[in-house]
């Protein structure tokens, strides 16, 4: 998420109105999952978040461009990530956001303060844990609220803002429906392909997000349903790395209201990865 993934939401947002006519509003009839079964791969990501403490061999709580305070300013969100949002407890990982004024980036002063993690790069060192092909699951729960922006995403590990693939978005206002999306560059131009699949049920309980990357295709899933496939030049080729995060605000969902409840937290349970 660069300076420019102002393009990837607000394009996104734009590219959804056109989508929801053709998008799926009902469970998504599922085929067998694609690609070897999971036995025949390799776990060479487990985070299950045991202990009390967010693991920092592994994962980082801001973006690679801020040490402190950060948040994506090109989407005009209200919140400045920092790292007391992040909490681990009962072998769950809390990203939570709170209406309070916190600093951020530039001297900017945020309304809201909010959590986030990584296994990208910081702004001298490299990515923590990145990888090209595979599959990654992630068991979480995202929090119901106008202006609450939870997501789970990845991108490379060289420090470009595309490729991106957004495994999971979800709209607090919207919490039944999964934002599906990938974004690549075409010369000078950003590509962009997504889906917005209403799911019964979705915003209930705990849900397993999915993204079975191939070196010709990706494949998305929920709870083991295939849901979307993209092919072609969409297809990233780079080794890429994992963030996620709840956002506050920015152009796509608008900001909260009163009905909006905080603290609100995005939980999440695990994070695998194979290859």
């Amino acid at each position: 998420m660069g300076g420019d993934r102002l393009v990837s939401r607000v394009g996104a947002g734009v590219l959804l109105v056109a989508l929801l006519a053709a998008a799926v509003v009902a469970n998504v009839p599922s085929r067998a999952t694609p690609g070897p079964p999971r036995h025949e791969l390799e776990l060479v990501l487990r985070e299950e978040f045991d202990g009390r403490k967010l693991q920092r061999k592994r994962w980082r709580t801001c973006h690679w461009w801020a040490s402190r305070g950060c948040t994506i300013a090109s989407n005009h969100e209200l919140e400045a990530y920092h790292p007391e949002q992040v909490r681990v407890r009962d072998g769950v990982l809390r990203l939570v956001a709170e209406r309070r004024r916190v600093p951020g980036q530039d001297g900017r002063r945020f309304p809201y303060a909010s959590g986030m993690i990584s296994s990208g790069p910081g702004r001298r060192s490299p990515a923590k844990f990145a990888f090209r092909y595979g599959r990654a699951e992630i068991r979480a729960r995202p929090p119901v609220g106008r202006g609450l922006w939870s997501a789970i995403w990845m991108l490379p590990a060289n420090r470009s803002s595309k490729p991106e693939i957004d495994i999971m978005e979800s709209l607090g206002h919207a919490p039944d429906t999964a934002e599906l999306h990938v974004h690549w560059a075409d010369g000078d131009d950003v590509e962009q392909r997504g889906r917005s699949l209403r799911l019964r049920g979705l915003r209930h309980g705990w849900h397993t997000y999915a993204i079975d990357w191939r070196p010709d295709r990706l494949t998305w899933l929920i709870d083991g349903k295939v849901l979307w496939r993209v092919r072609g030049d969409a297809v990233p080729d780079t080794p890429m790395y994992l963030v996620a995060n709840l956002a506050v605000g920015g152009d796509w969902p608008g900001a909260p209201d009163s009905s909006t409840r905080f603290p609100s937290a995005f939980l999440i349970d695990s994070i695998k990865v194979w290859q």
